[in-house]
């Protein structure tokens, strides 16, 4: 079947939203670093931290960052064996990884459940072979949990989802691992790189399946 000059525009955008940010050789590859101060917090209990995977991890960190009670939310990849994957890596499917964001919080402010209802509002927790245009494994929706709070917590929203979407949902709900954070070029793009983020959103649909499945924009 032949493309139309539209659907092979489309298919541009999006191959060139995917591309490197550029900078001095180097510096947008490697790989990014939560400040100091930020982890101590976390590893103090000042702060928590939570891992989610919901397709594209620059159409994540938005929703998670403008919720009251979030610190921050870094791009990265969970869920498979390989030590520090890159994101050629990962996206081509070469991993078991998938993209996804580790967001840190302030307990004091904002529940790990309350974080699974964004979560759960930001993907299409129906589709099982990735998220919105972006397909495979890599792609796949999953909450990784750590401990038996979080785990019965992600369990009982997901049902929850289930229930108001009356459909199946095939989020996987998987013991967390070790989350690697992705290079800085993917960090905030949605920030800064505003045009070529809206494009792609747009592109893939994702705002306009959010608003089929959950009956709002968002």
């Amino acid at each position: 079947m032949r493309m139309t000059s539209l659907c092979v525009f489309v298919l541009a955008l999006l191959a060139c939203s995917r591309a490197p940010a550029g900078g001095p050789p180097g510096e947008g590859h490697a790989r990014y670093v939560a400040p100091a101060d930020l982890e101590a917090k976390v590893k103090s209990g000042a702060l928590a931290d939570a891992v989610f995977a919901g397709g594209c991890f620059w159409c994540m960190e938005g929703p998670f960052e403008k919720t009251e009670g979030v610190v921050a939310a870094i791009s990265g990849y969970a869920g498979g064996p390989e030590p520090e994957p890159s994101y050629d890596q990962v996206s081509g499917g070469r991993t078991g990884h998938t993209e996804s964001v580790r967001v840190i919080y302030d307990p004091k402010k904002v529940t790990y459940e309350q974080l699974l209802a964004v979560y759960w509002r930001n993907i299409d927790p129906t589709q099982a072979d990735g998220q919105f245009c972006d397909r495979g494994p890599q792609y796949r929706s999953a909450v990784f949990y750590a401990g038996d709070a979080e785990k019965a917590a992600a369990e009982r929203t997901k049902a929850a989802a289930e229930k108001a979407l009356n459909a199946k949902v095939v989020t996987e709900v998987l013991p967390r691992g070790p989350f690697w954070a992705a290079e800085n070029y993917h960090q905030d793009f949605y920030r800064t790189n505003p045009t070529r983020y809206h494009s792609y959103r747009e592109g893939c649909g994702r705002d306009r399946r959010l608003k089929q499945l959950w009956g709002q924009a968002q």
